[in-house]
This record gives C-alpha cells, sequence and structure tokens, in this order.
C-alpha cells in the first residue's frame, strides 16, 4: 500500500465508479420491468424467471461469451453486471407494487388521479422500501462479480487480485490479492451505509414503522 497507493486508488475509484453506473441501469430497468408486470401473475412470474435464470450464468462465462460481441474493456463489463443487477430489484419491485393497499389505490381514483399519476404518486412510493432493499442487495452482488470483469481488461480492484493470482510465490502476490479483496468490502460497506442514508431521507417513519 505504501508503494502503490495510487493505483489503488484508482482501481477503487473505478471499481465503485461502474458499480454505481451498473446499479443505475439495473435499477431503471428492473423497476420498468416490475411496473410493466407486476399486474399479471404470469408476466411477473415470466420477467422473475428470466432474471433468476441470468443469474444463473457463470460470470467468466457470461463475459466470455460478450467479448466476442462487444469486445474487451469496459462494454462486456456493464452489460453483464446490468444483467446480474437485475433480479432483487425486479422481484422487490413486484412484491412491493402487489403489496400496496388497494383501498389506497382506489382512494386515489376516487379523487380523479389518472393511472400514471397513481402510479407515481401512491404506488411507487409505498413500494420504494422493497425496491430499496433489492437494490441494496444487488449491490452487494456486484460489488464481488465486478472482480471478475478483470478478466476482460475491465476496470477495477480485480486487476489486483488477478496480477497477485497470476504471480502466485511470488513476494507480493498475497498482498495484491489481499489489498484486492479488502478494498471491495470496504466499497461495498461504504454503498451499503450510503443506502442506509438513503433510506431514512428517503422513507417517512411511518412506512419505516
Amino acid at each position: 500500500m505504501a508503494n502503490r497507493h495510487q493505483q489503488v486508488l484508482a482501481d477503487a475509484y473505478q471499481h465503485a465508479s461502474v458499480v454505481f453506473q451498473c446499479m443505475v441501469m439495473a435499477t431503471l430497468l428492473g423497476v420498468l420491468i416490475g411496473v410493466v408486470t407486476y399486474r399479471s401473475e404470469w408476466a411477473g412470474n415470466l420477467a422473475t424467471t428470466a432474471t433468476a435464470t441470468l443469474l444463473t450464468i457463470p460470470a467468466l462465462a457470461m463475459i466470455g461469451l460478450l467479448i466476442p460481441v462487444v469486445g474487451l474493456g469496459v462494454p462486456p463489463t456493464v452489460i453483464a453486471l446490468t444483467l446480474y443487477g437485475l433480479l432483487p430489484i425486479v422481484r422487490n419491485a413486484i412484491v412491493g407494487l402487489r403489496g400496496v393497499d388497494p383501498s389506497l389505490v382506489d382512494a386515489a381514483e376516487g379523487i380523479g388521479m389518472s393511472r400514471t399519476a397513481r402510479l407515481a404518486r401512491v404506488e411507487l412510493p409505498l413500494a420504494w422500501p422493497p425496491i430499496l432493499t433489492g437494490i441494496r442487495v444487488s449491490t452487494q452482488m456486484l460489488m464481488g462479480i465486478a472482480a471478475i470483469a478483470a478478466y476482460a481488461s475491465g476496470p477495477g480492484l480485480g486487476n489486483l487480485i488477478f496480477r497477485g493470482i497470476a504471480s502466485l510465490g511470488s513476494e507480493n502476490a498475497l498482498n495484491q490479492v489481499l489489498a484486492g479483496t479488502l478494498g471491495i468490502i470496504v466499497l461495498a460497506l461504504l454503498f451499503d451505509a450510503a443506502y442506509v442514508l438513503i433510506g431514512r431521507l428517503t422513507i417517512p417513519g411511518g412506512i419505516r414503522a
């Protein structure tokens, strides 16, 4: 760390950046899928099953399949992480939207709200706590999966881990693996703390209770 702290910090920044960007895309796409499918039992089950199937594909296999299509570096990393992040968000969005009290939706309809207004002002705010939980779970998963992106010359702390594994037996090999691993753990804890703060700022006390 004393000799390579700049490289470690640069890798940590890239790791956090790619996870954050992929989580934004996965959240937008996952909530959209949830909104489109939650009213239909079969559509909701299909969305959950499809995203669960994506999660069963090993990360190395996913990235390996994407390399011939989009090349090395950032593109396969972003695509793979976004797809892997969908399941918890889609599932929690569907569960959260279905769990909204129908009487509240009927009341909103009774005062003249359109379907879009009911969704934006009543259903999604009430479904936000489980959606946020899904986002937290997805972020923790992606923090670890993002390390595999180094296999495709992707950004992040996985490069330290792969360099250490490639030089096993050398004096600094274990140190590189430990630095990459501990860096990912620290980033995961920081992201989770940020989500806790977001939850306190965006979820009313009555809903939390």
